[in-house]
Formats: structure tokens, sequence, C-alpha cells
């Protein structure tokens, strides 16, 4: 599976496990009941899959540029570290909002997220690999439009 069609079975997949752990995450850091920080978790999910399209077409575009192919321990921390990365960058302003906390509480609860996150990034993406298989950028093989 390639393409936009291995993108959205991936996304989907992420963010359907990636809401439930994270509603959960956020009601018990937060004090909120779960419907409230279910909200916030679908509210982040959004986010989050708009941003997870962005960076792995540009993570895609420059692994395929490189000289080495396949996707190896380095490969695989540098993408979970830069996808969590930016996602911080926009979930911080939106928690301290929504949960009404300030922004260094927001910046130390999606910090505990993102650690979550990064582990969960990284054992899924190997597993997704493994039951799909490696996209054509990690290959070599042609891509498809």
């Amino acid at each position: 599976m390639q393409g936009l069609k291995r993108r959205a079975v991936y996304i989907t997949l992420y963010e359907g496990l990636a809401i439930v752990s994270a509603s959960a995450g956020l009601a018990l850091m937060s004090g909120q009941n779960l419907g409230h920080s279910g909200v916030m978790a679908t509210a982040a999910s959004a986010i989050a899959v708009v941003w997870n399209f962005v960076f792995n077409a540009l993570f895609e575009r420059w692994e395929s540029r490189q000289a080495v192919r396949g996707r190896g321990l380095r490969r695989r921390v540098a993408h979970a570290i830069g996808f969590e990365g930016g996602l911080v960058a926009f979930l911080v302003p939106m928690f301290a909002w929504w949960l009404g906390v300030s922004l260094w509480q927001a910046l130390v609860m999606d910090l505990g997220l993102a650690g979550f996150f990064l582990v969960y990034t990284f054992v899924f993406n190997w597993g997704f690999d493994r039951v799909f298989g490696l996209p054509a950028s990690a290959t070599g093989a042609a891509q498809p439009a």
C-alpha cells in the first residue's frame, strides 16, 4: 500500500488510538472530566491529522533523496522527534485556553503527553510498517503519483 491510501489508513489508525489515550491522560493531568478532556483530545487529533499529513509528506520527500534506504533506528527517532516537536508548538496554547491553565502548565502537560506519544509514534510506525510494508520512499521503489 502506497501514497494517499497508505497515509489515510495510517492517520485513521494512529489518531483513533491517540484520542482514547490522550483523553484519559488529559483528564488525569488536568483534573477535568473525561468528556471535557475528550473534546480537547479530539481537537488536538484534528490538528495532529493535518500536521501528520504535512510532516509525513515532507519527511518522505526528504527520505526519497537519501542515499541510505530503509528506516533504521536513527531515522525512526528523527521522524518521531520531528513530528512531536512540531505538534507541541500547535497544542500548548490550545491546552492552556481550553483547560484553563497557564502556558507553563499546558507545556508541562503537553510534554507529558509528548513523552508518551514519542514512544507511541515510534512503536506505531514500526508496527505499521511491519503490517503494511515500507513506503516506496524507504525502499527506493518508484513512487505512485
